[in-house]
């Protein structure tokens, strides 16, 4: 943890064996995308996103089918020695498919509410009351879920006619961003009312704006002590989704404020669901908030770089050293911490290998075809030939074995800031 950055002033919430707020880490979740009536492909696709890094998972409840199978699905993943945290999303219904199903409500470690979704009137506060009191009978935690998309309308006329009559209006995105915060702070009181630690409560206010965002979050933050849930709805596909939610959720967590972050990335047809995972936690690491995987430094390219095998060992090593985590996080303890360089060229090459805990310095256009290895900044091997990805990647293992094995010099529990795992 970087305590460069303080974390706001929360209370602690634990879902399981996750603690979310006060002065634990950022945690990371993402949510499937199966039909949850298919009890096999969405616990085989919850281990998935937990082997990849995610600490929690949201799957939808939205129908009796769904409802049915939760608790096949916690079963399932307990049989495969999967213990991460499920979220049930619950919308329009759950109030009906909790009473319906009582093994998804005990199976669920925690229930995402929507307060513009239960209802309306008295019709929608019993739907509340009766979502949260089932909440609190079993201990579960509740995420109020406010959405800029599915805003509780008669909130939203009350504080338009309010604005209206005001002698001071302000504009109607003003009293829109307000309404969010209004919407999550009453509905969070209403379930302390109704006997819901507060201790039971995360919050969110998701819109899909990255400055309304930031506005949103720093007035909710600076209005509350409930955990915060990060997020940018509807993020987008590809390096606009990307960028777009590291923009936003970047300036918050700078500013200490977020406690668990979800990347809503739409996938590209046919790829993993796991791509929002890395993100969320490439985000934490390069801030320096929380540590997953060893990071890799890798130069651009440029004319001094026409060949292409510094970018192929730069993609290689990345990719075996996230797969080898599955495993190394459990044996290795504090691996995450570390960091190679794959440099592709004389003029940065040494000193960043250098300043790696191991690097390697690859020749560039016209370089003698030599490449120097640095391991903790001197200079051990020089290799050369068709097989230097392999041996470069034979001395990573040698290194990480050394080095954080059971009686390795870097193996330093104190650093460590567990993530769940399969």
């Amino acid at each position: 943890m970087n305590t460069a950055i303080p974390r706001r002033p929360t209370h602690q919430v634990q879902i399981d064996h996750i603690s979310v707020g006060s002065d634990s880490p950022v945690v990371v979740q993402s949510m499937t995308n199966t039909d949850t009536a298919d009890a096999e492909a969405t616990a085989l696709q919850v281990k998935e996103l937990s082997e990849a890094g995610s600490e929690m998972v949201r799957i939808t409840v939205n129908n009796p089918d769904s409802a049915a199978k939760v608790a096949e699905i916690r079963s399932r993943l307990d049989d495969m020695g999967c213990n991460t945290p499920l979220i049930g999303d619950f919308h329009f219904n759950g109030e009906r498919l909790l009473a319906e199903f009582p093994d998804c409500a005990k199976a669920l470690s925690k229930y995402r509410i929507n307060p513009g979704n239960v209802g309306k009137g008295a019709k929608g506060d019993e739907k509340f009351a009766f979502m949260i009191q089932t909440a609190a009978e079993h201990g579960k935690a509740v995420r109020i879920g406010v959405n800029w998309g599915s805003l509780d309308q008669s909130l939203a006329k009350r504080m338009m006619d309010a604005n209206l009559a005001s002698a001071s209006p302000k504009s109607p995105e003003a009293v829109m961003k307000e309404a969010l915060i209004v919407s999550a702070l009453e509905s969070a009181q209403k379930a302390v009312d109704l006997g819901l630690p507060d201790n039971k409560i995360i919050l969110s206010c998701k819109v899909s704006s990255v400055q309304d965002l930031i506005q949103v979050y720093r007035d909710l933050g600076g209005r509350c002590r409930y955990p915060l849930h990060l997020g940018l709805t509807e993020a987008g596909m590809g390096s606009k989704g990307i960028v777009a939610s590291t923009a936003a959720l970047s300036v918050l967590l700078q500013e200490g404020i977020g406690d668990t972050i979800r990347i809503s990335l739409t996938p590209e047809p046919g790829s993993s669901r796991t791509q929002e995972v890395v993100v969320a936690q490439e985000i934490l690491q390069t801030m320096g908030l929380r540590s997953f995987t060893p990071m890799v430094t890798a130069c651009p390219g440029c004319g001094r770089t026409t060949s292409t095998v510094f970018q192929e060992l730069a993609r290689d090593i990345q990719q075996y050293l996230r797969e080898q985590m599955i495993v190394w996080r459990l044996q290795y303890p504090g691996v995450e911490n570390l960091n190679v360089a794959v440099m592709g060229c004389v003029v940065n090459g040494p000193g960043e290998s250098k300043l790696a805990d191991i690097g390697i310095s690859l020749p560039g256009t016209g370089e003698t075809p030599i490449a120097p290895v640095y391991v903790d900044g001197e200079r051990k091997v020089t290799l050369k030939g068709d097989n230097m990805a392999a041996e470069f990647l034979a001395i990573v293992r040698d290194y990480v074995e050394t080095n954080y094995g059971e009686h390795g010099k870097k193996r330093d529990r104190s650093r460590i800031i567990p993530i769940q795992t399969a």
